[in-house]
């Protein structure tokens, strides 16, 4: 059993949240953090001396209200495990986090930490459908992406590989949605989702609505954030 599984298995469904405005994690992925927020100095700290497990979350600003404490944020995030950490001089970190599966967040927790923490639910993929219908889907999927990316007799043939080789059609999906150029809530519904065909089929509906592929709006990544009430 590998460290990944084995912090999934050993998940103790209490989560260290971490919201974040920009962002939106898929399992199955690398995504490097800069922390640097006391708070999340602190979350980082306890996750390197426990389980090493974050869970991100995307923030819903727009359900804010004047009264409300804490920003709110979707039920649905990312378990992530650090894979490899630096801890500067100044006390900040520079962190490396795979995802490992989705979470429902059930219940914000009383908590005497300076970050939020949450019970929350593993949401492992839920697979119902035939073999070819995989194969259908996946085939779909590799005639949008590839004729877009890769020029004949080109480079990008870790993309290509991709599709060619044993990834499951999930893991496929999650890694395309969280490197293709969509809006944010696009991106937050296929992590909502936890049966890979209709994963799969909204994603392809996506990337037949984009013309040309990239259309979607720019986000604008400020480096490092504004400190913000999360």
């Amino acid at each position: 059993m590998n460290d990944d599984a084995w912090a999934l298995e050993n998940f103790s469904g209490t989560a260290r949240l971490f919201p974040l405005p920009n962002l939106v994690m898929f399992p199955h992925v690398v995504q490097p953090l800069h922390i640097f927020e006391p708070r999340y100095r602190q979350m980082t700290i306890d996750a390197l001396q426990d389980d090493r497990l974050l869970a991100l979350c995307l923030l819903r600003p727009e359900l804010m209200e004047p009264s409300d404490l804490l920003p709110a944020i979707f039920p649905v995030g990312c378990l992530c495990r650090i894979v490899a950490e630096k801890c500067l001089s100044d006390g900040r970190f520079l962190l490396l986090v795979r995802g490992l599966a989705r979470v429902r967040i059930v219940e914000e927790l009383p908590t005497d930490r300076p970050y939020r923490v949450a019970r929350a639910h593993l949401m492992p993929d839920e697979i119902i459908m035939p073999v070819g219908e995989s194969r259908q889907l996946r085939q779909q999927l590799a005639d949008l992406i590839l004729p877009r990316f890769i020029e004949p007799g080109g480079g990008q043939q870790s993309l290509r590989e991709m599709f060619e080789g044993e990834m499951p059609l999930g893991a496929l999906c999650d890694c395309l949605s969280y490197q293709l150029p969509f809006e944010l809530s696009t991106k937050q519904a296929l992590l909502s989702e936890p049966d890979v065909a209709v994963r799969a089929t909204a994603l392809i509906s996506t990337l037949r609505s984009l013309t040309p592929l990239g259309a979607a709006a720019p986000r604008s990544r400020k480096f490092p954030p504004d400190f913000s009430l999360n």
